[in-house]
């Protein structure tokens, strides 16, 4: 990054290239691939705007999560989040039908569902932590709250999940 705030180019297409999987799979689990594109895009415009502000002693990845995760948010203010991912998750599950197996897929759209299902607040800790691996610490800087917040909120999203599935096999 700090080749970057130099102003060289090449650099930032390296920084691109190297946390372009784990940003875009980042927003799709967020936003869905629809609205994903049009985040990633926005978040690195945002890193080049904001690169004279990028402290170096903050870890990269945490400053850019973080602002993947408040566009994310500033989504969510204009429109009804929920509906619009389960929409999402709709359209994702049609357009991986022809490309996977029938257990993957009910895999996928089992998990798709469920993250769906939890309030905005569980799921973006959730996804932080299961799907990129990122420390409570890290987390809590990303989504602006405190540590002990975010464990608070990664319980209640597994307890929330570990209900939903016992509810189904009560049903079942």
């Amino acid at each position: 990054m700090a080749r970057v705030q130099r102003g060289d180019e090449p650099a930032l297409n390296e920084l691109l290239e190297r946390w372009r999987p784990r940003l875009f799979g980042f927003l799709v689990r967020r936003v869905g691939d629809v609205a994903a594109e049009d985040l990633f895009q926005e978040t690195w415009l945002r890193v080049v705007r904001s690169r004279d502000r990028y402290d170096p002693k903050r870890r990269f990845s945490t400053w850019l999560f973080q602002i993947a995760n408040n566009l994310c948010r500033d989504r969510g203010r204009r429109r009804k989040v929920e509906e619009g991912y389960k929409e999402t998750v709709r359209e994702q599950v049609q357009h991986d039908a022809g490309r996977l197996e029938a257990p993957p897929l009910d895999l996928r759209m089992d998990i798709h569902r469920r993250l769906a299902a939890l309030p905005e607040r569980l799921r973006e800790v959730l996804i932080l932590r299961y799907y990129h691996q990122l420390p409570e610490a890290d987390i809590a800087e990303v989504v602006g709250i405190p540590r002990g917040t975010v464990k608070s909120r990664l319980h209640s999203a597994v307890r929330t999940l570990r209900g939903q599935m016992a509810d189904e096999e009560d049903e079942a």
